[in-house]
């Protein structure tokens, strides 16, 4: 049996992840900081999977210190960890330099910082386990600099498949520790953060999530999904001009 934790579970790619899992057979660990909304979830999940444990917990994932109080509690109840996917995240931002620093604050905070505080916490846990799988969502916006509004968050998504790559690095060398480290960059998904938006290749919820696991699954070091188009398009888009570049936003 696996068991999953979970970043920012109460919606978006979150939940999906947490439905599709749930599904196949993982027993699971959701956080995010709307907890109605992840016992909602969680009574879903268990009206569907009667057999499956499902365990929830308030976090804001900007709070450093809640963050490791509610990673260990997880390992506490479950007794070990095997996966943790750092999917928590926000959208939010603007042009750099048009007042709007708070927005573009938020987002690097929430997405890279934050983010550095749950690989942290994960990699204590697999650490003392000596094995794991980290799953860090990155995007495909990571590829190349994005113009207006997605400025920091294409920035934060880079980082944190760079520091991915780093603990990677580290753990892969010459390490008895069997730990897996995966950067996951999906393309244009129909999900909350992207509802409303008219972006180019965009995919279902539910499609995504599946091309998501399936790369999962795979604990390859990299994987751009759905497959089709998005593992040419990253490939093309570390090349194009940006006047092209900006046709993808």
């Amino acid at each position: 049996m696996t068991t999953t934790v979970i970043t920012g579970a109460s919606a978006g790619l979150g939940a999906e992840m947490a439905r599709q899992l749930a599904a196949r057979g993982d027993d699971l660990a959701l956080c995010a900081r709307r907890l109605d909304r992840l016992e909602e979830l969680r009574a879903k999940i268990h009206a569907e999977h009667p057999e499956r444990r499902v365990s929830v917990a308030e976090l804001d994932v900007t709070d450093d210190a809640a963050v490791f109080d509610v990673f260990r509690g997880f390992q506490a109840e479950f007794g070990t960890i095997d996966r943790v996917i750092v999917n928590a995240g926000i959208g939010k931002g603007a042009p750099i330099g048009t007042g709007r620093f708070d927005a573009n604050k938020a987002t690097a905070m929430t997405n890279f910082v934050a983010a550095l505080a749950q690989a942290e916490a994960a990699m204590e846990i697999f650490r003392a386990q000596r094995y794991g799988h980290l799953v860090v969502m990155s995007s495909m916006t990571a590829f190349r600099g994005m113009p207006g509004a997605m400025a920091t968050y294409a920035a934060t998504k880079a980082a944190v498949a760079a520091l991915a790559e780093g603990i990677r690095n580290e753990v892969s060398r010459g390490s008895d520790l069997d730990i897996d480290v995966s950067v996951i960059y999906p393309g244009y998904i129909d999900s909350e953060m992207n509802r409303g938006a008219r972006l180019p290749f965009m995919v279902d919820t539910a499609t995504g999530v599946r091309a998501i696991i399936a790369a999962i699954d795979k604990r390859s070091a990299h994987a751009r999904v759905p497959a089709w188009p998005w593992a040419p398009v990253g490939t093309a888009l570390r090349h194009l001009p940006l006047p092209v570049v900006r046709r993808f936003t």
